[in-house]
C-alpha cells in the first residue's frame, strides 16, 4: 500500500521519544496512490445516506447547519432522511466550508486498512475522519483536541500552524476547560500529499488550506489510555473478591468504614505492586477490540471447505499466545483454544494477511478441511470473516 507505510513512521524511537510527548512531521512518508480519491468521495455521498454529525460542514468552528445543503425527504413509510443537495454543497465549500466525513475507515476499506496498520503498531483503536477544503477559511478555527492524532495529506496541501499546549493531558470529561491558546506557534507547516504529521492531544492548532489548492486529508484519531481506564479495568477484575462487591458501610460507625477501606485498599496495592500490570492491561483490551466488523455473506449456515475462499482477521490486535500444549488466540472479545499446529494458521492473520484457506492449510501442513474448521469457529466468533474480499 505505501513505500514507506505508515507502521515504518510510527516505528523506531517514535513510541519512546515522540508518542503522547512531541509532534512529528513526516514528509512524503507513504504513498498515498489507491487510498483515497475525490472520485471516491464521491461515491461514498452518492451512495450512502450521511446524517449529521457523521456528515457535516464547518465554518470557523460549529458545524453549519444541515438545511443549508440538504432537503428533507419523507418516504412511503413516514421515516425522514437528508438528501445532499449538490448545487448547495459546492457553493458551501467554495465559499469557505469544510466537508467533515466521519468513521470513513468503515466505510471505505483503503483506509480501514490504514487505520488498521496504525492499530497494529500502537495498540490502540483507531477512528478516521475525512476532511476536505478548498479556501484558506479555517473549519475549526484555532483548537485542540482530546486524543493524539496520525493526519495523512491525500491530495493538494494543508497549511497546519502548530501551538503549545495549555493544560497538559486534557480529556472529554475534563474537570478544568482549556480556554485560551498560548501566544506564539511552535510549527508551521504545509501538508503536501504524502505527509504524515502526528499531533498529540492539548496542542492548540489551526488548519486551513490556503496554498491556493484544493485538499484532502484524514485524520486518525487514537483512542485514549489513562489511569483512569486502567483503574476501572483493575476494578472489574477484582469483583471476583467478596469484598469488592459488598456493599460499603455508608451508615456504619467510622471504625467499620474505616476497616472496609483497608480492606479496599489492600485488594487493589496488590494489583498496583504488580509491575506488569500495564502490560496485563493493554494485552486485555487488544483482546477486547472488536475491530471492523463485515458479514460473511453468502455464507449464512457455515463456512464451506472451498480453497479459493479469503479469509482474514476482523481486528488488528488480536493476541496470539503459544505454550508447548495449546496455542490460545483472543481476539474480537472471545477466547480461542487450539493444538499447537494451529499456530501456523493464525501467525498469517494476527499479522494482518488476507489469505485464501489452501495457503493456509498448505503452510501449516493441514488439510483444507481441517483448516475450514477452525476458521468457521473464528467466523462464528466474529474474530474472523471469509469471502472473496480484497
Amino acid at each position: 500500500m505505501t513505500k514507506t507505510s505508515i507502521a515504518a513512521c510510527l516505528g523506531g524511537d517514535f513510541p519512546a521519544r515522540a508518542l503522547h510527548r512531541e509532534y512529528r512531521h513526516f514528509p512524503r512518508a507513504v504513498d498515498v496512490a489507491g487510498l483515497m480519491t475525490w472520485d471516491d468521495l464521491n461515491m461514498l455521498l452518492a451512495t450512502h445516506r450521511l446524517e449529521p454529525p457523521r456528515l457535516r460542514l464547518h465554518q470557523g468552528g460549529p458545524p453549519l447547519h444541515v438545511a443549508d445543503y440538504t432537503l428533507p425527504v419523507t418516504t412511503r413509510r413516514h421515516t425522514v432522511w437528508r438528501r445532499l443537495l449538490p448545487a448547495e454543497l459546492h457553493g458551501r465549500l467554495a465559499d469557505g466550508a469544510s466537508l467533515v466525513l466521519d468513521s470513513v475507515d468503515e466505510m471505505h476499506r483503503p483506509l480501514g486498512r490504514l487505520a488498521e496498520d496504525i492499530e497494529r503498531v500502537l495498540r490502540t483503536h483507531v477512528q478516521a475522519n475525512l476532511y476536505a477544503s478548498w479556501t484558506g477559511t479555517e473549519g475549526f478555527g484555532v483548537h485542540w483536541d482530546d486524543h493524539d492524532t496520525v493526519v495523512v495529506q491525500l491530495d493538494g496541501s494543508k497549511h497546519w500552524t502548530l501551538y503549545g499546549t495549555t493544560r497538559p493531558y486534557p480529556l472529554h470529561t475534563d474537570i478544568e476547560a482549556s480556554t485560551e491558546p498560548p501566544g506564539e506557534p511552535v510549527a508551521d507547516l504545509v501538508l503536501q500529499a504524502g505527509d504524515v504529521l502526528y499531533v498529540p492531544r492539548g496542542i492548540w492548532h489551526a488548519v486551513s488550506a490556503d496554498q491556493g489548492t484544493r485538499s484532502l486529508h484524514v485524520t486518525c484519531g487514537l483512542q485514549t489510555h489513562t489511569a483512569s481506564d486502567l483503574i476501572r479495568w483493575v476494578s472489574e477484575q477484582l469483583l471476583a473478591h467478596e469484598a469488592w462487591r459488598r456493599d460499603l458501610p455508608r451508615l456504619a460507625p467510622p471504625p467499620d468504614q474505616a476497616e472496609a477501606l483497608h480492606d479496599l485498599r489492600k485488594l487493589l496495592a496488590e494489583q498496583l505492586d504488580d509491575p506488569r500490570l500495564i502490560a496485563r492491561y493493554t494485552t486485555a483490551m487488544d483482546g477486547r477490540d472488536l475491530g471492523r466488523m463485515v458479514p460473511s455473506l453468502p455464507h449464512a449456515g457455515t463456512v464451506p471447505a472451498d480453497p479459493d475462499l479469503r479469509v482474514r482477521l476482523t481486528t488488528a490486535r488480536a493476541v496470539l499466545e503459544t505454550t508447548d500444549d495449546a496455542v490460545t488466540l483472543a481476539a474480537a472479545g472471545s477466547t480461542y483454544e487450539f493444538a499447537p499446529a494451529a499456530e501456523a494458521v493464525l501467525r498469517p492473520l494476527v499479522e494482518g494477511e488476507t489469505v485464501v484457506l489452501a495457503t493456509l492449510a498448505a503452510g501449516a501442513g493441514l488439510d483444507v478441511e481441517s483448516v475450514t474448521g477452525l476458521v468457521r469457529e473464528l467466523v462464528t466468533g466474529q474474530a474472523a470473516v471469509v469471502g472473496r474480499m480484497p
